[in-house]
């Protein structure tokens, strides 16, 4: 078993004291780095102030302090924040909104939840349910019955090796209509998608799609929940990939970077009028039955505003911007070595995808990870795709090292 020790920076130690790159950001998630002075600083002082505070009928400053400067880097009018500890809880609490909204409106027939094949939105019931991973949903069975699934948008014959966004695929978004005309929109909820696919091997939007949903969902009254979990704090050189795209949901998951990683935390978004919906009943009523014990805990506000100043005083997301254009110079200098059949890659976010070993599906690229971090950099795989996301921290330097790492791996890969 690969084991680690500390990290700082961009950097892992193992027990033995070998450092290690770190080009995942952990998992997805540490975005300012390993260690970063503002978040290490804010969790010490937050748990020696108050190290809990109760979540029902009641709240603490820093939740109000976190979510007010969470609204200001949000897409346009998603101004309203619900806490989770996760992105599974702030998956499962975005679908269980969109059907209690369509309720609080007279529309209780709008049960129905569509996602994505080769989507990932945790690993809870409704996250698995929406999700398009079969690993994750055979063991379960049926899991949250009233869900269908739109297909995956990557097509490997037409765009292979692209930079950025595919060219050919906004026609994919096409079967949301089917799935519309299918069920009729009386009884669709919502459409989850993520923007950047990462679980399933770095799964880029074609031009277009993401605009093509969003119409149909507002055309049909159906809301359109953005998985952010992986996409949002930067990653793809905006606060969120929505800002990205140009394209703005009624609801956002995210989690991973809204803390740097250190302290668990989830979040989603809301318009102000999805949350006025419940706002109907006495003061003394609960609003909305849902909630967790540890929503909005306080180590992990601190936490989170402790990510928001390192980002802000590093202009985090302004850097990864800038060495979009580096790393995807770099990544694609890997096209022509063996067995690799793509490279793909959006923001600080690579994919570079290997042709699978006959009757072992999965193994080339799981050599490919033991033998990088015995080389010195850790990576991240799924199937025969190594997925790279790095903290926005890396130097264009430590771009070559990682790449050069990748480059002798695949160079001897069987």
């Amino acid at each position: 078993m690969i084991t680690l020790a500390r990290a700082s920076g961009m950097h892992y130690y193992t027990p033995q004291g070998r450092e290690v790159l770190d080009c995942v950001a952990g998992l997805w998630c540490v975005n300012a780095g390993h260690a970063n002075p503002h978040v290490t600083q804010a969790i010490q002082n937050q748990a020696a102030e108050m190290d809990f505070a109760p979540t029902f009928q009641m709240g603490h400053p820093k939740a109000f302090e976190l979510a007010t400067q969470l609204s200001k880097l949000a897409p346009e009018k998603l101004n309203r924040i619900f806490f989770t500890n996760s992105g599974s809880e702030a998956v499962e609490t975005a679908l269980k909104i969109a059907l209690a909204y369509h309720r609080a409106r007279g529309e209780g027939t709008r049960t129905r939840l569509i996602g994505r094949e080769r989507g990932y939105h945790g690993v809870n019931f409704g996250g698995i349910s929406v999700g398009g991973i079969p690993g994750n949903r055979k063991v379960f069975g049926a899991m949250v019955s009233g869900t269908d699934h739109l297909r995956s948008t990557h097509d490997l014959s037409r765009n292979a090796f692209s930079k950025g966004q595919p060219v050919h695929g906004a026609e994919f978004a096409d079967e949301l209509e089917r799935l519309i005309a299918l069920h009729d929109p009386s009884n669709i909820a919502a459409v989850i998608v993520e923007l950047l696919a990462g679980s399933t091997g770095v799964l880029i939007p074609p031009q277009g799609y993401l605009q093509k949903i969003r119409e149909l969902c507002t055309r049909h009254g159906i809301l359109l929940i953005f998985d952010e979990v992986i996409t949002g704090f930067g990653r793809l050189g905006s606060a969120f990939a929505a800002q990205r795209f140009g394209v703005t949901p009624d609801l956002m998951t995210v989690a991973n970077g809204i803390t740097n990683g250190a302290v668990p935390m989830g979040a989603v978004f809301a318009r102000q009028d999805i949350h006025d919906a419940f706002m109907q009943g006495p003061e003394h009523m609960i609003e909305f039955y849902h909630g967790y014990t540890y929503s909005g805990h306080p180590l992990a506000c601190a936490a989170g505003l402790g990510a928001l100043r390192a980002y802000e005083e590093g202009e985090l997301f302004d850097r990864a911007a800038r060495l979009e254009p580096v790393f995807e110079q770099a990544v694609h200098s890997l096209k022509g070595l063996p067995h690799v059949i793509d490279v793909r890659n959006l923001g600080l976010v690579g994919g570079i995808e290997l042709a699978p070993r006959p009757g072992a599906p999965g193994r080339r690229a799981y050599d490919a990870f033991v033998a990088a971090f015995e080389d010195g950099a850790l990576i991240r795989v799924t199937g025969d795709i190594i997925a790279l996301s790095p903290p926005l921290i890396i130097s264009e330097s430590q771009i070559e090292q990682m790449v050069a790492v990748l480059r002798r791996v695949l160079s001897k890969l069987p």
